[in-house]
C-alpha cells in the first residue's frame, strides 16, 4: 500500500494536472474522440485525392477547413470570455459529431463528391474556430493556474498519441473494408465524439473565475478586443510568438497537407497498387504521429522545465531545415524518418508556444489573447494552403518543399536575430 501511495505521489508530482478529477474525465473522453478525429483527418484528403487526383484540391479542402478561423477566431475570443466554456464545448462537439456522421452517410451510400467534402470541411472549421479557444480557456478552470502548463502538455500528449493510433486504425479500415472503408472511418469518428460529450456532463469547473463586473457599463466587443491588442502590443514575447505562429501557419504547416501526394507521386514505385498507396499514405501520417507523440510526452514529463524559449527555437529551425530536405527524398524509409522528425518539431513548436502564451496571460484576457494566437496560426492557413497547393500542382512537391522550408528558415533567422529574448526566455 505504501508503494502504491508513493507511486501515486510521484505521478502527481510529475503530472500535477492529474490531481484534478474533472481534468481526468475530460482528458480521457477527449483522447478517445481524438483517435476518431485523426481517422477522419487522414481519410478525408486521401478520399479527395483518390476522387480528383489534384494537389490543388488538397489545398482547397484545407482552405475550407481553416477559413472560418480567419473570420471567427478573434470575435470568438471575446465571446468565449462571456460564455460558460464547458457548455460551449459540449454544443460544438455535438456539431462536429453531426458533421462526421454526414460524411459517413455520403461515403457509405456512394454519393460523396468533392463539393460535399469541401462544404463539410467548412462546417468543421467553423465549429473548431470557436471550440478550440473555449477548450483551451477551459483548462485553467479544471486544474488551476499552477498545473496549467502540465495540463496543456498532457492535452498535446493525447492529441499526438491519437495522431499515431488514428492513422494506424485508418490503414486497417481502408485496407480491410475495400469499398466502403472511408465511410466507416468517418462513422467511427462520429461515434467517438460521444465519449467527450458524455464526459463533459460529469465535469465541474472548480477554478472558474467569475465574469468581470460590468454593472453600469455596456458590454462592448470592440472595447474588449482593443484591450487584448494593447496587451499583445505591450508584451514583446507574446507579440513575437503570434508573429511566428502566422509565418509557420502560412508557409510551413500547410505543406504537411500534401502527404497523400507525397505518398502517391513523390514516392511512387513500379507496380504500385491502391492498397500499397493506402498503406504508404497511412505510414507517413503514422510516422508524423510518432514524432509528434515523442515531443508531447517529453514536454508533458518536463512541463516545469526552464528555457522553454530555447526549446521553441530548436523546434523551429529543425522544422525548417527538414522541410527543405523533403524536396530530395525518393525512398520510403528516408521519407518516414524525415516526416517523423518533422512531427517532433511541429509539436515542439506548438506546445511550447501555447504554454508560453497561456502562462503569461492574465485570466481575464486568456481567451482573447489565445484567440489572437489561434487566428495567427490557423487564420492565415487558408491562403497558405492554397499557395502551397498551387505551387505543388504547378511546380511539383519538391518546389513546394523548398519554397516553404526556405521561407520558414529565413524568417526564423530574422526573428531570432532581432529578438533574442525568445530563445533566452526562462519560464
Amino acid at each position: 500500500m505504501n508503494s502504491f501511495t508513493s507511486l501515486r505521489a510521484n505521478l502527481l508530482r510529475k503530472f500535477p494536472a492529474f490531481a484534478s478529477r474533472d481534468f481526468v474525465i475530460f482528458w480521457t473522453g477527449q483522447f478517445i474522440s481524438l483517435i476518431g478525429t485523426w481517422m477522419q483527418s487522414v481519410t478525408q484528403p486521401y478520399l479527395a485525392y483518390r476522387i480528383t487526383g489534384s494537389r490543388l484540391d488538397l489545398g482547397i479542402i484545407a482552405f475550407a477547413n481553416t477559413l472560418p478561423t480567419l473570420l471567427l477566431a478573434l470575435p470568438a475570443g471575446v465571446a468565449v470570455e462571456r460564455m460558460d466554456k464547458r457548455k460551449t464545448v459540449i454544443v460544438l462537439q455535438a456539431v462536429m459529431m453531426l458533421q462526421a456522421f454526414a460524411l459517413a452517410y455520403l461515403a457509405l451510400t456512394g454519393r460523396i463528391q468533392l463539393w460535399h467534402i469541401v462544404s463539410l470541411a467548412s462546417v468543421l472549421g467553423t465549429a473548431n474556430a470557436i471550440e478550440i479557444t473555449a477548450r483551451q480557456a477551459m483548462l485553467v478552470e479544471l486544474v488551476g493556474k499552477p498545473a496549467l502548463p502540465n495540463a496543456i502538455a498532457l492535452q498535446a500528449t493525447i492529441f499526438n498519441t491519437a495522431r499515431v493510433l488514428g492513422p494506424a486504425l485508418t490503414a486497417l479500415v481502408l485496407i480491410l473494408v475495400r469499398n466502403q472503408g472511408e465511410g466507416w472511418a468517418f462513422f467511427i469518428n462520429g461515434v467517438s465524439f460521444l465519449f467527450v460529450i458524455i464526459g463533459l456532463f460529469f465535469v465541474r469547473t472548480p477554478f472558474r473565475s467569475p465574469p468581470p463586473d460590468r454593472t453600469g457599463q455596456p458590454s462592448r466587443f470592440c472595447d474588449d478586443f482593443r484591450e487584448s491588442l494593447r496587451y499583445i502590443q505591450g508584451n514583446s514575447l507574446t507579440a513575437m510568438i503570434i508573429l511566428m505562429a502566422a509565418l509557420i501557419g502560412f508557409f510551413g504547416f500547410p505543406f504537411i497537407q500534401q502527404a497523400p501526394a507525397i505518398a502517391r507521386d513523390l514516392l511512387a514505385q513500379v507496380g504500385d497498387t491502391e492498397t500499397i498507396v493506402k498503406a504508404r499514405t497511412s505510414g507517413l501520417y503514422l510516422a508524423q504521429g510518432i514524432g509528434a507523440m515523442a515531443a508531447a510526452l517529453y514536454i508533458a514529463a518536463n512541463s516545469g522545465m526552464k528555457r522553454k524559449g530555447l526549446l521553441l527555437t530548436i523546434g523551429q529551425f529543425t522544422f525548417a531545415v527538414l522541410l527543405v530536405l523533403v524536396a530530395a527524398i525518393r525512398s520510403l524509409p528516408l521519407a518516414l524518418t524525415l516526416i517523423m522528425i518533422l512531427g517532433w518539431s511541429m509539436v515542439t513548436q506548438l506546445a511550447t508556444m501555447n504554454t508560453l502564451i497561456q502562462v503569461q496571460v492574465p485570466d481575464n484576457l486568456r481567451g482573447r489573447v489565445f484567440s489572437a494566437y489561434l487566428w495567427a496560426l490557423q487564420g492565415v492557413a487558408p491562403f497558405g494552403s492554397l499557395f502551397v497547393g498551387w505551387v505543388a500542382q504547378t511546380g511539383g512537391i519538391p518546389a513546394a518543399a523548398l519554397i516553404s522550408g526556405g521561407i520558414c528558415l529565413a524568417t526564423a533567422f530574422a526573428i531570432h536575430f532581432t529578438h533574442p529574448i525568445i530563445r533566452k526566455h526562462i519560464s
